[in-house]
């Protein structure tokens, strides 16, 4: 089976990723700018995509800018936000067509990449100050946006759990930034941010789809004048030894609780028993034929869902379930039981071989999108590995049960988290 390869090449400023296949119609574009999680920052950053797409000195309005993107044969543009460890991640994506598969012969792909290089460095602005109805309308969406994560329950319990399990660390902080900073934020503090984040973050540019390399490079080499740049990495703790186990609770007026437990697993991704923990996860609380699903929902009844998911650049195995709350002492006993005996080794080859071909069909299926490949290629990029798809999958079915025993043993209970209605007295 052959999987789409990525070629990379630098520049001065950012790194140039390209992967030519015909699995697509449209081609897709992504940049990604990286930097540390810092307070200060984060809330000014997670605002800055949202302002950048609403306008820019040529399509002055939103409904300019979409106008245009629909000259573009309906091209989609679309801003977003993750962290993957201790790094925060501005995305910049567009999709458009591929001319190859039209009969107007206008040049789609550069006429994309112009369209990225004018949001990125012509956004709309005077005297080093973003518009400020711009600015205002983009603070209130991402007052929303931090709300919602309040208000979706299975969301909160989530993020609760990293607030307590990664107390002074940077990872606590939320992708969106902290809701009561976003006010203070200025059109013009945002706009040296901007530069700041401009000439710092280390930037990844993605294109995917039935292209010519070279005219790519080209393009952007013209288009993308970015700094150069020194990267500011995050330096990794070896392992992280938990001192005390915590337990918190807290009450709000819900029906249903939230029980998520938080382990360190002190494997990250790139270390040598990466490979063995994605097939532990999967075997533990990943899948539908998992531990978790099997014995805390079907056999015991205990949760309305229980799976595992893991962070791989922070090092973290996350449980989330809902649960009853009166169950919440037995399904905190079932949910360790099931990991006790991942550590004793009590799983079967037919296990492995199930949670193998699952992972593998996983990842193809991520494969079949653009974005999906973007995501896969771009773990390397962050954790500066070289891990190419064909050997990611290869090392997956390498994978034996000793080395699954031997990494659920290095995982150690953190934090368990539970969110319980005001009644509650489990």
């Amino acid at each position: 089976m052959s999987v789409a390869a990525e070629q990379v090449k630098q520049y001065q400023g950012f790194n140039l990723h390209t992967v030519k296949t015909e699995k697509f119609k449209t081609n897709s574009i992504t940049i990604k700018w990286k930097s540390p999680i810092k307070k200060e920052d984060i809330t000014k950053r997670a605002l800055l995509p949202y302002v950048l797409q609403n306008s820019s000195s040529k399509y002055n309005t939103t409904t300019a800018l979409r106008s245009y993107l629909e000259e573009l044969y309906g091209a989609t543009f679309f801003v977003d936000l993750s962290k993957k460890g201790e790094y925060h991640i501005i995305s910049f994506s567009l999709e458009i067509a591929n001319e190859k598969f039209l009969s107007d012969p206008a040049p789609l792909l550069k006429k994309g990449i112009e369209f990225l290089a004018e949001i990125i460095f012509h956004p709309k602005a005077t005297d080093r100050a973003f518009d400020s109805s711009a600015v205002e309308n983009e603070k209130r969406a991402l007052k929303q946006r931090i709300q919602a994560v309040f208000d979706d329950k299975m969301r909160y319990s989530n993020f609760r759990l990293i607030q307590e399990m990664c107390k002074g660390e940077a990872y606590a902080l939320g992708v969106n930034g902290e809701k009561e900073a976003v006010d203070s934020i200025t059109s013009s503090d945002l706009y040296t941010y901007y530069e700041k984040a401009l000439n710092e973050d280390q930037i990844d540019v993605y294109v995917v789809g039935d292209i010519e390399e070279d005219d790519v490079a080209s393009f952007v080499d013209s288009l993308f004048p970015f700094e150069k740049r020194e990267i500011k990495t995050v330096e990794h703790p070896a392992e992280h030894k938990v001192e005390k186990e915590k337990e918190i609770r807290e009450e709000q007026d819900i029906k249903q609780g939230k029980l998520n437990i938080g382990y360190r697993t002190n494997v990250l991704y790139g270390d040598d028993d990466y490979f063995a923990l994605q097939v532990f996860n999967g075997i533990f609380g990943g899948f539908s034929h998992s531990k978790l699903f099997i014995n805390v929902r079907e056999k015991e009844s205990l949760a309305y869902y229980a799976a595992s998911r893991l962070e791989s650049h922070k090092g973290l195995l996350l449980v989330m379930s809902g649960i009853d709350q009166q169950n919440y002492q037995k399904a905190v006993t079932i949910i360790n039981e099931q990991l006790e005996l991942m550590k004793k080794g009590e799983f079967t080859e037919d296990e492995i071989m199930q949670t193998k071909a699952v992972i593998h069909n996983q990842m193809l299926e991520t494969l079949d999108t653009s974005r999906g490949m973007v995501e896969v290629f771009y773990h390397n990029a962050v954790s500066q590995m070289n891990v190419g798809m064909s050997e990611w999958l290869q090392s997956i079915s390498k994978v034996s049960k000793e080395e699954i025993k031997n990494v659920a043993n290095k995982i150690e209970l953190d934090t368990v988290y539970f969110l319980t209605g005001s009644e509650g007295n489990a």
